[in-house]
């Protein structure tokens, strides 16, 4: 079975900011899954073109929508790490919460940029991770776009206030790959 990919609303909303989701359409068309929050995250009325993107890409059937149903395994986990139930390492926000949870019951891959928020349930459900640098990485392996195309990309994420791990993509790569 094809694994896949979870995302919460910092790593989709990356390329939808910069309308370049066909990159994530092209990797991963058909494997990601959006779950309920994540969505609901992204219908803020302030910002309608997320949403309205998101809707494309749900029609077209290249991403799906994931719900969490009470008495789920994904519902246990979701109420953990969101503090509704038990006391958890780190409380976190809903569409991370559900991302993860979604990936630990289903075992997929989290896509997620919010490091600093995921990376300890990453470590402690043994979670597969990507992040936005991965992605174009892929994208760049894939001859889907150049180096220097995800430079531009990246620098116009970070223009519209994305949070990424680097100021550059190249310093991103560097990280990487040791260069």
């Amino acid at each position: 079975m094809i694994e896949q990919l979870f995302f919460d609303t910092d790593c989709l909303s990356s390329f939808l900011w910069v309308r370049n989701e066909n990159i994530l359409v092209q990797l991963y068309g058909g494997k990601i899954v959006v779950p309920k929050q994540v969505y609901d995250e992204l219908s803020n009325p302030r910002v309608p073109h997320l949403k309205q993107k998101t809707d494309i890409l749900l029609k077209d059937n290249h991403i799906e929508m994931g719900e969490i149903y009470v008495d789920s395994p994904e519902y246990s986990i979701y109420q953990e790490l969101t503090g509704v139930s038990g006391r958890p390492k780190k409380i976190i926000g809903k569409g991370e919460a559900s991302a993860i949870a979604m990936s630990k019951v289903k075992n997929g891959i989290l896509a997620s940029n919010n490091l600093k928020d995921v990376m300890c349930y990453v470590k402690e459900f043994d979670l597969k991770h990507i992040d936005t640098g991965h992605i174009l990485i892929e994208a760049i392996d894939e001859q889907i776009i150049s180096f220097n195309e995800a430079e531009a990309i990246w620098l116009e994420m970070i223009k519209r206030r994305r949070t990424l791990p680097c100021g550059t993509f190249s310093e991103y790569a560097n990280s990487i790959f040791g260069e």
